[in-house]
């Protein structure tokens, strides 16, 4: 059984990547931070189903805290699943802040990256231990790395830096078969950035060559594809997930 840790898979966009993967037969790892009960939840469902799945708490933004959840999942992977490594990564976890350049606070700005890009390099490198040779990573990052909108430039900036960032795991973990790449995601239904209003959502619709915001389950689905077999010749990419966003 192939093992996947999905970071901020209590809801939205990871919940529905966690629940992919364990259709597909994969374990599944469940992180939350501050909804033990939504993620025992998403374990539930997979659980029923007949995958295997088990949560652990985790703060993306607290790298102090990585060692102690490397050691947490070494823990889950020997009892729940008999072994000593996992072979996917898929860094997800984020939130969302809507205000100008102007406004920013320099606390806005620190969270903001301490989730988005700081985050995500530490957890993986404290994680590489217990990567399987020829495992993979996935970075979720962001549609608005390619296009300007008014409002996220931190978030923004920081998905762009990872973006980066995962062009340069794949030159540096390749020597042990580990693939990495990213997903950028257009507008999704989720609770990210407080949700979407009606009108949010139908001036992103009107934006989007398909006529409508995406849905979690339709980024859940990129992810199993990617972690595929079929698709191990893809590497060091970035892959647009939008539905024809500003185009």
């Amino acid at each position: 059984m192939k093992i996947v840790i999905i970071t901020g898979s209590s809801r939205g966009l990871g919940a529905s990547a966690a629940i992919e993967c364990a259709r597909k037969g994969m374990g599944v790892i469940v992180t939350y931070n501050s909804s033990p009960d939504k993620a025992e939840g998403v374990v539930k469902e997979i659980t029923q189903g007949g995958g295997k799945a088990v949560p652990l708490k985790l703060d993306v933004g607290d790298t102090g805290s990585f060692v102690a959840f490397r050691d947490a999942v070494a823990a889950q992977l020997q009892s729940v699943f008999g072994r000593r490594d996992f072979d996917y990564l898929v860094n997800n976890a984020g939130y969302g802040l809507f205000n100008t350049i102007a406004t920013v606070t320099e606390n806005q700005f620190d969270g903001l990256f301490n989730v988005h890009l700081k985050g995500p390099f530490f957890l993986t490198q404290t994680q590489l231990p217990l990567i399987a040779d020829n495992g993979q990573i996935i970075n979720i990052t962001s549609a608005t790395t390619r296009v300007a909108t008014s409002g996220v430039a931190p978030y923004a900036a920081f998905k762009g830096g990872l973006e980066v960032l995962t062009r340069y795991m794949a030159k540096e973990f390749g020597e042990r078969g580990i693939r990495a790449n990213s997903i950028a995601p257009g507008a999704i239904r989720t609770e990210l950035g407080g949700g979407l209003s009606d009108d949010f959502e139908a001036m992103l619709a009107g934006q989007t060559a398909l006529g409508r915001v995406g849905e979690p389950e339709e980024i859940g689905g990129v992810v199993v594809s990617l972690l595929s077999n079929e698709n191990r010749w893809i590497n060091a990419q970035n892959i647009e997930v939008a539905g024809g966003y500003i185009i």
